[in-house]
């Protein structure tokens, strides 16, 4: 699902690099050990695949526990003298994994200098981490949305998509389960329209006219390699408004989450670009639509974790260029330029912990100077380091004129999702809806969802609604359903993972009575 996702991303890798491997087994090299110290062996190695994490971010027992032994199976040091199998899962693609030689059969460091390593990272972190906690309480109440659940839910609710649907005055959403996927259309009174039925889950709606262009996740929205995703064309029949024949037009993607459309080669044909974000493999690609539901497919970058792309003409040379959010490992903001002729060049704009469990970015212009600003979300905390973080929440990176950004708000938002910019108010000036999958549901549990009133000048007040609690919100969508001129929002709901330990009750709630979507209905007209 970002996700992911989204997009569902429910995996954070910290130590993720890829390569080729031999096809024989290679003698055991004796590898010796280096005068390097264990900071020093941190920074040569963890390096290669993502931005080194000191230490004090995450507690002792975490890295003793499970990062460490993880990031040790990424250099080739196992337990034992062999690598084991339990590696390798034969029913998410473990072959696949196997095949990009993740995990090596052969140790790439000495014993002596893991040790090292491991000893840094024991010695220099503490006990426990700090728990984020909040100055001021979000303010209860929304003072121009009128919260409206839908009548119709699928229970227990896994919503792994939704979107507006304003020309109809409806919406339509989906539900993950495995047995058999469900894509659902709402009408106007949020009543029941009709269904459609699929065998794997859909994560992405796109629609050009009478056509819809569905991504469909592949095997299941949890973490797995399987080239099991597709792009699925549905099309009307009839005169009954509704679409009912689908074909599949382009297959063996690896758990896509995000689908972006846009003319990449001014050939008049809308291209797409494809986030593969897998599992411990995955891909970025674009599409090259050759007319006639034919495509060809081209790699921009060969890792996993693409979770967010748009198509921009970024340096207005009239040519569309690629702006990416990836995850999982070397998380960051990444720039495709494009050469023209199917070319693209490779920049990364911004750089982001492993820890940061990067999950949406959006461009919007939020201080008037005709330069789109980068709002960016981080906050999946459904990896190896399930702890409330103070870096996690919304952030904004100022445009400098030459698509160079820089910080210049944030917000902390413990396990935000997404985040919308809009006038929602109407006043001129953009605010932000958010929403978390992973607030702080002891202390904090109305953070779940957020509206954030722009004050000028980045300073906004925080809202709520009351019943904020009322689902575990994983989706979010922006648009005006009613058609008075105003911008709304739908909320989804997923409840397959209950809070750590469920003590307040509320995932037994959500499992019996929760909605699969909610609407926030804008009343400023």
């Amino acid at each position: 699902m970002k996700q992911f996702i989204p997009v569902f991303v429910f995996l954070v890798v910290l130590f993720s690099c890829t390569g080729g491997k031999e096809t024989e087994t290679a003698p055991i090299l004796e590898l010796t050990e280096s005068n390097l110290s264990g900071k020093e062996l941190a920074a040569t190695h963890c390096t290669r695949c993502h931005s080194l994490v000191e230490p004090g971010l995450l507690p002792r027992s975490s890295w003793e526990e499970d990062v460490l032994p993880s990031m040790g199976h990424r250099m080739g040091i196992y337990k034992g003298e062999h690598q084991p199998d339990s590696l390798f899962d034969p029913r998410t693609g473990g072959e696949i994994v196997r095949q990009a030689n993740i995990y090596p059969e052969q140790p790439v460091l000495a014993r002596e200098d893991w040790n090292k390593i491991v000893a840094y990272y024991l010695e220099n972190s503490p006990d426990s981490l700090p728990t984020p906690t909040r100055e001021n309480p979000i303010t209860k109440g929304l003072k121009h949305f009128r919260y409206k659940e839908a009548t119709y839910s699928q229970r227990p609710t896994m919503t792994t998509m939704v979107k507006i649907l304003p020309d109809r005055r409806g919406l339509v959403f989906s539900d993950g389960k495995r047995s058999q996927s469900v894509l659902t259309f709402l009408n106007s009174g949020l009543e029941l329209d009709y269904e459609l039925f699929f065998n794997r889950t859909p994560v992405d709606f796109y629609e050009r006219k009478d056509t819809l262009f569905l991504t469909i996740a592949g095997d299941g929205v949890f973490p797995n390699d399987l080239p099991a995703g597709s792009l699925q064309k549905i099309t009307k029949t009839g005169n009954s408004g509704r679409y009912d024949n689908a074909k599949e037009i382009i297959s063996g993607m690896q758990r896509p989450v995000q689908l972006a459309f846009g003319d990449l080669n001014n050939d008049g044909l809308e291209d797409l670009v494809a986030c593969e974000y897998g599992d411990l493999t995955g891909k970025l690609v674009w599409f090259e639509n050759q007319g006639k539901d034919r495509y060809t497919k081209k790699i921009l970058r060969a890792k996993p974790g693409a979770i967010t792309a748009l198509v921009r003409d970024v340096n207005c040379d009239g040519l569309k260029d690629i702006l990416v959010l990836m995850a999982q490992g070397d998380e960051g903001v990444f720039l495709y330029t494009n050469q023209g002729k199917g070319n693209f060049t490779e920049k990364k704009l911004l750089s982001f912990s492993p820890l940061h469990g990067s999950l949406y970015l959006e461009l919007a212009d939020f201080n008037g100077d005709g330069l789109e600003d980068l709002i960016y979300v981080s906050g999946d905390n459904a990896d190896r380091t399930p702890f409330l973080k103070s870096y996690h929440g919304i952030y904004i990176f100022e445009n400098d004129g030459k698509f160079n950004f820089s910080q210049t708000w944030f917000y902390q938002l413990n396990g935000a999702y997404k985040a919308i910019p809009r006038d929602f108010d109407l006043d001129g000036d953009l605010d932000i809806a958010a929403i978390s999958f992973f607030p702080d549901y002891i202390r904090y549990p109305e953070e779940s969802f957020v509206y954030l009133e722009n004050l000028g000048n980045l300073k906004f007040t925080d809202y709520t609604f009351p019943q904020s609690t009322n689902g575990r919100w994983f989706v979010m969508d922006s648009g005006d359903l009613d058609g008075d001129g105003d911008i709304d929002l739908v909320l989804g709901s997923f409840v397959y993972f209950l809070p750590m330990g469920d003590t307040t009750g509320l995932g037994q709630k959500w499992i019996k009575q929760g909605p699969s979507v909610v609407v926030l209905e804008n009343t400023i007209r």
